[in-house]
C-alpha cells in the first residue's frame, strides 16, 4: 500500500492531503498526525512514535476506547483484522497501525482514538479528522465576449456551490486578479465586473482551490476586443511632401491608405469632396488636369464607431530655379515678395520724413509765435536804435505784413541794413501782426 505522502501525478489516485502536523507527544508516547481528507478520496490517520513489538492496534470512533465505539482492530502476530460495531467496511488498519478510510465522506469527520497493546502495557492517543467537501470544475459565463475597447463593460459569473468564498479565484490573461480600478469582484466572489477592456485582454477564467492545492479551473472565455483605427498612414508614388504631391500631367500616381484596427477598417476615398472609391488604394494611370486637387482617405471601424481621415493634394511642380541637389521649398505661412518689401521700406522712410517735417514745423511755429509776438516792439525798436544817423521812421503792422516808412529816405549802412532786414523778415512771420492796426515806435531824432 502506498502512503499518501509519497504522492502521485494522478488526482484520482491521491488518497488524501497533508495540511498540518499535529502536536507530537514526547518520545516513547504514541501520537496521531492529523490529516484533512477530501470527500470521495482516501483519508489517513498516521501513528507516530509506536514502540516495536506491538501486539494489537485498535481504532475507535470518538474520544473513548469502548467496545461499542470500535471500528476495526489488527493483530500483527496473527496478521488478522477484526471489524467493530462502528465499521462501515471502508475502514482498514495498515500493518504499521495507521487507519485508512476509503472514499471519505463528510460524515467521517470527527475524533478518532487508537489503542496500541504492547508487551509492557497499552498506550492511547486521540486526534481530529477533517473532511473537506469535494468541488468539481466550476462553470463560467459572461454577458458578452465581443466588446469595444475602453467602452463596453463585461460581467463574468463563476457557477459553483462552494460556500467558502476565499476558495474562488479569478484570472485574466492567465494571471490572478483582485479588485482594482479596472475590475471589481463581488463580495461572494462569484461575479467579476470588468469596467474597461483593452486590446491586450484575451481570456477570463475562474477556479476553486481545494485541499490538494490543485485549483479546479473552469473553461476559458475568449474575448474579442475591437479597437482603432489609431491613425491613418497615407503613402503615395511619387512621394508627397507636407501633404502635397507634385507631379506633371500624364504621369502615373498611386496612393495607398492603411491603418491599425480590429476588425479590419473600411476605406473611402473622395476627390474634391466627391466620392471616388471604397478601396484602400487609388491608381491614376495617366494624370489629367481634372484629376488635380485634394484627395481624402477615410478609415472607419463599424464596431468602435471611430472614423479618421488623411488629406493629400496633387498639383503641378513649382517652376522655381533650383541649384543642383536642392529641394523645392513649399511655403505654408505668410511671406512677402522682394518688390513688395522694397515698396514698404520706401513708404516707411517717406512717412518718417513727413512726420519729422510736421514736428519741426510745429516746433518752429510755436517758437516764432511766442518770441516775436511778445517782443515785436522790442525787436523793431532795437533795430532802429542801431541806425543812429537815421531820421525818425514809422512802422505799421497790418494783416500779416510789416511795412517800414523812412521819412528822410536815408539809407542805412550795410551792416545795420542787414540786421534791420533780418529783424524785419522775422517780424513778417509773426501771426499776431494781423491784430495790430498801427504800431508807432519812438525812434531817436
Amino acid at each position: 500500500m502506498v502512503p499518501i505522502w509519497e504522492g502521485t501525478d494522478n488526482l484520482q489516485d491521491l488518497p488524501a492531503s497533508l495540511l498540518a502536523c499535529g502536536i507530537c507527544q514526547a518520545s516513547g508516547q504514541i501520537s496521531i498526525v492529523p490529516f484533512t481528507g477530501l470527500e470521495g478520496f482516501e483519508s489517513y490517520l498516521v501513528l507516530k512514535h509506536v514502540p516495536e513489538g506491538a501486539q494489537e492496534y485498535s481504532w475507535y470512533r470518538g474520544a473513548r476506547d469502548s467496545e461499542e465505539d470500535k471500528i476495526v482492530s489488527y493483530k500483527p502476530p496473527s496478521n488478522s483484522w477484526q471489524p467493530g460495531p462502528m465499521s462501515s467496511s471502508r475502514e482498514n488498519v495498515t500493518k504499521t497501525g495507521d487507519l485508512e478510510i476509503k472514499q471519505s465522506m463528510l460524515s467521517d469527520a470527527g475524533n478518532y482514538t487508537v489503542r496500541v497493546t504492547l508487551s509492557s502495557g497499552t498506550q492511547k492517543a486521540t486526534s481530529w479528522l477533517a473532511i473537506q467537501e469535494w468541488v468539481g470544475k466550476p462553470n463560467i459565463s459572461a454577458n458578452a465576449t465581443s466588446v469595444a475597447e475602453n467602452l463596453d463593460p463585461v460581467v463574468a459569473f463563476c457557477h459553483t456551490n462552494v460556500t467558502n468564498t476565499t476558495r474562488i479565484q479569478w484570472y485574466m490573461n492567465a494571471l490572478k486578479v483582485s479588485s482594482n480600478d479596472q475590475v471589481t469582484i463581488s463580495p461572494d466572489r462569484k461575479a467579476l465586473i470588468i469596467h474597461q477592456l483593452s486590446r491586450y485582454d484575451f481570456t477570463i477564467q475562474c477556479s476553486i482551490d481545494n485541499v490538494l492545492e490543485i485549483p479546479q479551473k473552469s473553461d476559458i472565455i475568449f474575448l474579442t476586443v475591437a479597437y482603432g483605427p489609431d491613425s491613418v498612414m497615407l503613402n503615395s508614388t511619387p512621394s508627397a511632401l507636407g501633404g502635397v504631391l507634385s507631379t506633371e500631367v500624364g504621369s502615373q500616381v498611386r496612393m495607398q491608405c492603411s491603418s491599425t484596427s480590429r476588425p479590419l477598417s473600411t476605406y473611402r476615398w473622395t476627390h474634391n469632396g466627391s466620392f471616388l472609391s471604397s478601396e484602400a488604394s487609388v491608381l491614376l494611370p495617366r494624370l489629367t488636369w481634372e484629376q488635380m486637387g485634394r484627395y481624402r482617405c477615410f478609415v472607419e471601424n463599424s464596431v468602435t464607431q471611430l472614423t479618421m481621415y488623411r488629406d493629400i493634394r496633387i498639383q503641378r511642380p513649382c517652376k522655381c530655379p533650383l541649384l543642383p541637389g536642392q529641394m523645392p521649398v513649399i511655403r505654408t505661412g505668410f511671406y512677402l515678395s522682394g518688390p513688395l518689401v522694397v515698396f514698404f521700406i520706401v513708404m516707411t522712410v517717406l512717412g518718417s520724413v513727413y512726420l519729422c517735417g510736421i514736428l519741426i514745423y510745429i516746433l518752429i511755429s510755436r517758437f516764432s509765435t511766442r518770441y516775436f509776438g511778445q517782443n515785436l516792439q522790442v525787436i523793431l525798436h532795437s533795430s532802429f536804435l542801431i541806425a543812429q544817423s537815421s531820421p525818425p521812421a514809422r512802422v505799421f503792422c497790418k494783416s500779416y505784413g510789416v511795412y517800414l516808412q523812412n521819412r528822410s529816405r536815408t539809407q542805412f549802412p550795410p551792416p545795420f541794413s542787414r540786421l534791420f532786414h533780418c529783424h524785419l523778415s522775422l517780424a513778417i512771420d509773426c501771426p499776431i501782426a494781423s491784430s495790430m492796426a498801427s504800431l508807432p515806435l519812438p525812434l531817436p531824432l
